[in-house]
């Protein structure tokens, strides 16, 4: 391999590198922005701007090469997934859970607690009867955790999870604010 290829293939691999960083912290600030952390988003966005601009020259400047587009765009492809794989580590923000179960008489609401979830639990009444329905708030570091243990406690339950974005009252938001 002679100094000519040498160059193209860094450059190639510079290109990908670059828009695997640039697209991985768009990702990022674009989730932070959703969950309401608009200052921590303005100060990473100083750094994804950065890094587009540097990498958008390089490919600017070697129009003449279609491989290096071809890098661009798999650069851009593999950064969404890797911010996306970033961002579920991470696991930013909380989730709640809606779980209903076929008999009141279960002792779900105090395991839960006993767990140190937040649970709101009341009777509804279904197609078959009466069932209990529980609302549990988690961080969602803790989703699988939470669902793994359902699983185990309370097989047949039905559960509908989501994120919620704010919090107005009860014991849970003393800890959020801390954040």
């Amino acid at each position: 391999m002679d100094f000519k290829e040498v160059i193209i293939i860094t450059l190639i691999l510079l290109i990908i590198g670059i828009n695997i960083v640039y697209v991985s912290i768009n990702t990022l600030r674009t989730i932070l922005v959703i969950k309401g952390q608009r200052l921590f988003a303005s100060v990473i966005s100083v750094f994804e701007v950065g890094v587009y601009l540097f990498g958008l020259t390089i490919v600017l400047k070697n129009l003449d090469k279609p491989v290096n587009i071809i890098a661009y765009c798999i650069g851009y492809g593999a950064g969404v997934y890797i911010g996306s794989l970033i961002e579920q580590y991470l696991a930013l923000g909380y989730v709640e859970f809606q779980i209903i179960v076929d008999s009141v008489e279960q002792d779900l609401p105090r395991l839960l607690r006993e767990k140190g979830y937040g649970v709101t639990s009341w009777n509804g009444e279904g197609k078959d009867g009466l069932r209990l329905v529980l609302r549990v708030l988690a961080k969602r570091s803790n989703e699988k955790k939470l669902m793994k243990y359902l699983n185990e406690i309370a097989p047949n339950a039905f559960v509908i999870s989501y994120e919620p974005k704010n919090f107005i009252g009860g014991f849970w938001t003393k800890n959020i604010r801390k954040f």
